[in-house]
């Protein structure tokens, strides 16, 4: 791409909180300030409020030189589309509502989550109703911006992206996510090096990559991250140090995500104590969002200014580079094709991936330690069985995707799970494909 005016569509705008910070990585490239955005959501209030806060970020970060960036606020998602160089989805089907059910019905068959976006009864469902919307975003952009970059945020990333792509045919699909890059910035601090000098390689699947090479001035940090552990007991208190100590590998997601995709932690009383785990955390996070939003709403209607910053996120910066040329590497989730030898071909694997002028270019990996592909084999083999549930019109996948799924699996037996399973699906009924609404009992 050799212009700097690119259109970038923004699915699910009304998430106001994130679209700011997007909004503010995109306009402090001075390249990107007369970019076209268009913002796309199904909510009137959260449409006009998203159209608001990017007016004014706009206003503030490109008032003094440069281009001036054009904002469009749309409530039909093709006109959105149309010409669309770069496609950011933010999309979070169901909101609050089919969070909370996410939560509140498994809990009433003894299933403990934290935050239930990924993995276990939780991802599964939320993948399984956000699929019929990627499956019509992504013939909307088969159609109307064929040659665009959909970059995805929207979780369960690893199944999403695996839907995407088998569901759709779209190949210039990426999804996104902050776990790597937060996870070696925190590592940094912790060990006293300047992050931006650490030398790291990490590789896996969304939410359960594996830091590999963790480097400063040719240096292994590893043995001083093992010192700084064996002095301090309240860093062993965590689910990510003890999977770490056990491993030899550090996970790159925090341990309430963590604990969720691995059996050994959630259905003990002990273990929740000792590891200090708040189980049902993220029903707390999306009330904080919520009350964030109508912060963001009160503030534009009485005409004060926003409090924006930047949040170093991957989407500005890989549409920099294509756009500029720039070379860069950032973390991306895609389809395996042989990056990773002992992950499933079929699986969306988390690699450094190189973006130009070219676009995303993963690199290949090889083989991950044993251990840790093990584990990841057990994740992308789930996702697989939710995926081929929507693809096939198969309920009965949605059960045994349940029964691979290691923390359900550890807290309920089959019989349990099947009737698990068809609770959530006459919950979330109304958001799911009709082919999974049929209740199959044991």
């Amino acid at each position: 791409m050799t212009h700097t005016t690119p259109k970038i569509a923004f699915i699910g705008a009304g998430s106001v909180v994130f679209t700011q910070g997007l909004l503010a990585d995109l306009f402090a490239f001075p390249e990107l300030k007369s970019a076209h955005i268009a913002l796309h959501d199904i909510d009137e209030e959260r449409l006009a409020t998203a159209h608001g806060a990017a007016r004014q970020i706009a206003d503030r970060l490109t008032g003094q030189g440069g281009g001036v960036p054009r904002i469009t606020a749309h409530a039909e998602r093709r006109a959105a589309l149309e010409g669309a160089d770069f496609v950011i989805n933010i999309v979070q089907v169901g909101m609050r509502e089919s969070t909370r059910i996410d939560f509140d019905v498994p809990a009433r068959h003894g299933v403990r989550q934290t935050i239930a976006d990924t993995l276990g009864i939780g991802g599964i469902f939320r993948a399984l109703r956000t699929f019929p919307l990627l499956k019509a975003l992504g013939e909307d952009i088969a159609e109307v911006c064929p040659d665009a970059w959909l970059l995805n945020y929207t979780n369960p990333m690893a199944m999403n992206v695996q839907y995407l792509t088998r569901a759709t045919g779209l190949t210039r699909v990426v999804g996104l996510c902050h776990s790597v890059y937060w996870t070696v910035r925190d590592l940094a601090d912790l060990l006293g090096v300047p992050h931006e000098e650490v030398v790291y390689r990490a590789a896996g699947v969304n939410h359960q990559a594996w830091v590999l090479r963790l480097e400063h001035n040719g240096a292994d940090l590893y043995p001083r991250l093992d010192s700084l552990i064996a002095e301090n007991p309240e860093l062993r208190r965590r689910v990510r140090v003890d999977m770490y100590r056990r491993l030899g590998f550090y996970p790159t997601e925090t341990s309430e995500h963590s604990s969720e995709y691995v059996p050994w932690y959630l259905h003990h009383d002990s273990e929740i104590e000792r590891l200090r785990l708040p189980v049902g955390a993220y029903l707390g996070i999306v009330d904080e969002n919520i009350a964030a939003y109508e912060r963001t709403r009160d503030t534009l209607a009485e005409g004060s200014a926003l409090d924006v910053e930047g949040t170093m996120e991957y989407a500005p910066q890989i549409i920099h580079s294509v756009v500029t040329g720039t070379p860069r590497t950032v973390y991306g989730n895609v389809p395996n094709h042989g990056l990773i030898d002992n992950l499933p071909a079929t699986g969306t694997v988390e690699v450094p991936c190189l973006v130009d002028a070219l676009g995303v270019q993963p690199t290949r990996i090889g083989s991950l330690p044993a251990q840790c592909a093990a584990l990841n084999r057990g994740y992308l083999s789930m996702n697989e069985l939710v995926v081929r549930a929507a693809l096939e019109d198969d309920p009965r996948s949605i059960r045994q995707a349940a029964m691979a799924d290691p923390a359900t699996a550890a807290a309920l037996p089959v019989e349990r799970i099947w009737d698990l399973c068809d609770e959530m699906v006459r919950a979330h009924s109304d958001l799911l494909q009709p082919s999974l609404r049929t209740l199959l009992g044991h």
